[in-house]
């Protein structure tokens, strides 16, 4: 089992926060321990490096990028202690697999911290069309590496929860379909049984949710599993109080060992089919604020009224800052919060008041 002050001891200590843009990145990957291992295998739109990162030689192939969009960076962070990991612990399953990682797929975007690549297109909606550079990198990445699994490493919002009252959904896996009629072939059920094991590492300790399976070809897990290799969504979400996502991370990080020590074992570690489906399905029942008695702020509401608050991410001076906006108000029944404030009470409306825009929590 792996545990949180073991984590400590490989963490990349020196890459934290939200904001990760290549340059920090890269100097991680260009250190004498990586040198050789490492190689550009293409340039975004706007002329930034790609890199990838092979390690290991053993006999199952694994591809993993993150960073496909430029703003979800807690799976790079991840990655990178998987790197260190690797580097410094040598763990046992490492001699059974070969790793091609590649931490950042959309450099512009990570640079201008965007979803979307610099000419505004969503690399995960431009697997049949590949008419962006990133998309033909690892299209060309995976027609020649011929991987045997793949992990598509992504962050999510913080609306998704799970459950009744919801729990925040720290973590979210789908075994994307191979098909329209979603069904579940070889691929597919070796991924489904993965994320089974990745959820039973953490399930006691964190959300942990599933995602819609409704069959996109234009979405490369879906492309990649509909070619026959299994293929893994992993979605970085969030730990109450934790903007930063650094506990989120190591969630991350855990789970991708536990992913890889179970394509090592192989089939007979993997838990039932039965244990993917009982992963719940996200919701969004989640705002970051919730404001109780919303009539003090807004007199015209009616008494007990809510709002609902969601941050915006704005990069600011290569940080990240968190702005709320208003996204609901009224009665808001069905709406849960992250934090939860009463304006009737004083105290609460002074941290109401110290939300204007503000770096981290």
């Amino acid at each position: 089992m792996i545990g949180f002050s073991d984590y400590e001891q490989i963490k990349v200590k020196t890459i934290q926060g939200r904001y990760l843009p290549p340059e920090p990145v890269y100097d991680f990957l260009k250190s004498d321990m990586n040198s050789k291992a490492l190689k550009v295998v293409g340039h975004s739109v706007e002329h930034r490096e790609i890199y990838a990162l092979r390690m290991g030689s053993g006999r199952n192939k694994v591809l993993l990028w993150s960073q496909m969009h430029g703003n979800e960076s807690t799976t790079t962070k991840a990655l990178l202690d998987l790197i260190q990991k690797c580097q410094k612990n040598k763990p046992d399953w490492l001699e059974d697999v070969e790793l091609l990682l590649v931490p950042i797929l959309n450099p512009d975007g990570a640079r201008a911290y965007t979803r979307t690549n610099a000419n505004d297109i969503d690399l995960n909606r431009d697997a049949q069309r590949l008419s962006q550079p990133e998309s033909r990198v690892l299209k060309d990445l995976f027609d020649t590496f011929k991987p045997d699994y793949c992990m598509n490493l992504h962050d999510q919002r913080t609306i998704y929860g799970i459950g009744t009252p919801p729990r925040a959904a720290t973590l979210s896996f789908l075994a994307p379909a191979a098909d329209p009629g979603r069904g579940f072939p070889d691929s597919r059920r070796k991924a489904a049984g993965l994320i089974g094991l990745m959820a039973e590492s953490s399930s006691s300790e964190i959300g942990i949710g599933r995602y819609d399976d409704t069959f996109n070809l234009d979405c490369v897990g879906d492309t990649f599993q509909a070619a026959g290799v299994p293929t893994l969504l992993v979605e970085a979400g969030h730990y109450p109080g934790d903007y930063e996502r650094e506990i989120t991370r190591f969630y991350v990080y855990k789970a991708l060992c536990k992913a890889l020590e179970g394509i090592v074992s192989g089939p007979r570690v993997l838990p039932p089919l039965s244990k993917y489906h009982e992963i719940p399905e996200n919701t969004s029942p989640f705002v970051d604020v919730l404001v109780k008695n919303a009539q003090v702020l807004l007199p015209n509401l009616p008494s007990g009224n809510k709002l609902g608050l969601q941050f915006e991410e704005v990069l600011q001076e290569d940080a990240i800052y968190f702005k709320p906006k208003l996204i609901h108000k009224g009665a808001l029944s069905g709406v849960w919060g992250h934090r939860v404030l009463d304006a009737e009470k004083r105290e609460d409306l002074e941290q109401l008041n110290g939300l204007d825009f503000f770096p981290g929590l």
